[in-house]
C-alpha cells in the first residue's frame, strides 16, 4: 500500500490548519473545486505511470469518469469505464450494504447487514434491480465498442471518493479476474478506515486525503453536481482509445 509524500503533506497541512485554527474549517473543507480539478491533482501523483503502453485507466461511473479523464489525459493512457452498482439499503439508499460488478462479482458489507439484520431475500431483490441498471449503463456508455483488454496490464481504478468502499472493492475483485499485471486504486478523498481496508486488497492505493471527520465524499468538493450519462459518453469519446488496447472480438469479455 502506498500513499505519495505529496498527497500526505497536502492533507497534513490542511489538518494542521483545522486543528490550530478551527474557524478555517469551512475554508479548507473544500479540497477540490470539482471532479476535474480532483483528477488533475491526482494525476500529479501518478507521473511514474505516464507514457507507458502497459497502463489503462478505468473509471467507476458516473462520478469517477471526470476524475479519470484528467488522469488518463495526463498519463497519455487509454480510458474506459468499469461498471459497478452499489446495493443501497432499502429506505436508506445512500447507505451501501454491498455492491455488484459485471462478471457476477458481489461484495457485501457484513457490518451493515448485521447491524440492520437485512435478510438475504432483500439483498437478492436489490441486486436484481441494480443488475438491470448495470447492463443498461454497459450499453449506454460502450454501445458496440469492445472493452479494453486488461491482461498483463497495470490497471488504475478511479472514483471520485471512497465512503464505504463497497463499489471499489467489487471493482477490484472483478478486475483481478482479468489477470492484470497490477491493480492501483486512485481516489481524491476517502474515509480513513475504508482506505486502510482497501489497501489490503490492491498492490497500491493512492489517496490525496483521508479527512476526519469524513461525513461524505461530496463535502470535500465545491461542485459535486451529479455527472450525467451524456457527460460520461462525451468524455469517453474524447479519450480516443487506441485500437491496440481493445479486446479482439474472438476473445471478448464483458466488463
Amino acid at each position: 500500500m502506498l500513499v505519495t509524500p505529496l498527497a500526505r503533506r497536502s492533507w497534513e497541512t490542511l489538518r494542521t490548519l483545522i486543528d490550530h485554527y478551527p474557524q478555517t474549517k469551512a475554508l479548507v473543507a473544500m479540497l477540490y473545486r470539482n471532479r476535474s480539478h480532483a483528477g488533475r491533482v491526482l494525476a500529479e501523483t501518478l507521473h511514474d505511470y505516464a507514457n507507458r503502453n502497459d497502463v489503462i485507466v478505468l473509471a467507476l461511473p458516473r462520478g469517477g469518469v471526470p476524475v479519470a479523464f484528467e488522469i488518463a489525459k495526463s498519463l497519455i493512457a487509454p480510458l474506459d469505464v468499469f461498471i459497478v452498482r452499489k446495493l443501497g439499503v432499502p429506505g436508506h439508499e445512500e447507505l451501501a450494504m454491498g455492491a455488484i460488478a459485471s462478471g457476477g462479482i458481489q461484495v457485501l458489507n457484513e457490518s451493515v447487514l448485521s447491524a440492520l439484520k437485512i435478510q438475504p431475500s432483500v439483498i437478492d431483490k436489490v441486486a436484481a434491480r441494480e443488475q438491470i441498471e448495470l447492463e443498461r449503463r454497459e450499453h449506454s456508455y460502450r454501445s458496440d465498442r469492445e472493452p479494453l483488454n486488461l491482461e498483463a496490464m497495470i490497471v488504475i481504478l478511479v472514483d471520485d471518493g471512497l465512503a464505504t468502499g463497497a463499489s471499489m472493492k467489487a471493482a477490484v475483485r472483478a478486475v483481478k479476474t482479468r489477470n492484470p499485471k497490477k491493480v492501483i486504486v486512485a481516489v481524491p478523498v476517502a474515509e480513513k478506515e475504508v482506505y486502510l481496508e482497501l489497501g489490503r486488497e490492491v498492490e497500491e492505493i493512492i489517496c490525496a486525503a483521508t479527512p476526519y471527520p469524513f461525513q461524505g465524499v461530496g463535502q470535500w468538493y465545491g461542485d459535486f453536481t451529479q455527472t450525467t450519462d451524456e457527460e460520461v459518453r462525451t468524455l469517453l469519446a474524447l479519450a480516443k482509445i487506441p485500437p491496440s488496447h481493445v479486446v479482439p472480438k474472438e476473445s471478448s469479455v464483458n466488463l
